[in-house]
């Protein structure tokens, strides 16, 4: 999953969703399928415009609506075809999806408290995150693979769709990505490959990605 030694120079853009009303209402979502706001087009359509200019050679996305629409804004403009996949969706949580984070922390406190803590929960008797992971890196993989030297994936899909995505990829132990944090609404995250694997170059931006130079001096 690293790209240890191939130094391809290839990127990966991990695009979340536009704004929906669950989002406002700090509703968790998991795999029901809710429509963006008119501000999640919006947001859609300003990040869409930026993220074309990275030409990216390959979409795909999460078949959900909200990342799906997402993904054909940025499609529209750059004429690419977008692959949609369902191990890109949201994870499952059961009993916890359409609860309010509220709710959920009074429903559910000790479950709650335990995955904050980093342990393995299936959140609401859904799925772990470890096998969020592990249904999602290998369609991002596959997809990466079929990239030229030096290309450009952009992956629309949900936010802890996302977050355990680049923890396998990072190879960082499961119960430290959490630590990586959440995403707005339409910002991005950014993998780069070099020579010994794949590093986080931006991580919840809503601006291109500048290059870092002399980091390690």
């Amino acid at each position: 999953m690293n790209g240890a030694g191939s130094g391809r120079g290839r990127r990966i853009v991990l695009w979340r969703h536009g704004q929906t009303a669950w989002n406002l209402e700090r509703r968790f979502q998991g795999t029901t399928d809710i429509e963006l706001t008119e501000e999640g087009h919006a947001q859609a359509r300003r990040s869409a415009r930026l993220l074309a200019a990275l030409q990216p050679d390959a979409i795909i996305a999460s078949d959900l609506r909200r990342a799906a629409v997402t993904a054909g804004e940025l499609a529209s403009i750059t004429q690419l075809d977008v692959e949609h996949d369902p191990g890109l969706r949201e994870t499952y949580a059961g009993s916890w999806q359409g609860l309010t984070h509220e709710e959920i922390v009074e429903r559910y406190g000790e479950q709650y408290a335990a995955w904050k803590r980093g342990e393995p929960v299936r959140r609401g008797g859904g799925e772990l995150e470890t096998e969020v992971a592990e249904r999602a890196a290998p369609v991002v993989e596959r997809a990466v693979d079929k990239l030229p030297d030096g290309g450009t994936l952009v992956v629309v899909s949900h936010g802890g769709t996302i977050r355990t995505t680049i923890g396998r990829f990072l190879g960082l132990e499961p119960y430290s990505w959490e630590a990586l944090g959440g995403l707005s609404n339409c910002s991005w995250s950014v993998l780069g490959e070099g020579a010994r694997g794949w590093r986080l170059l931006e991580h919840n931006a809503g601006t291109l990605p500048e290059p870092v130079l002399g980091d390690d001096d």
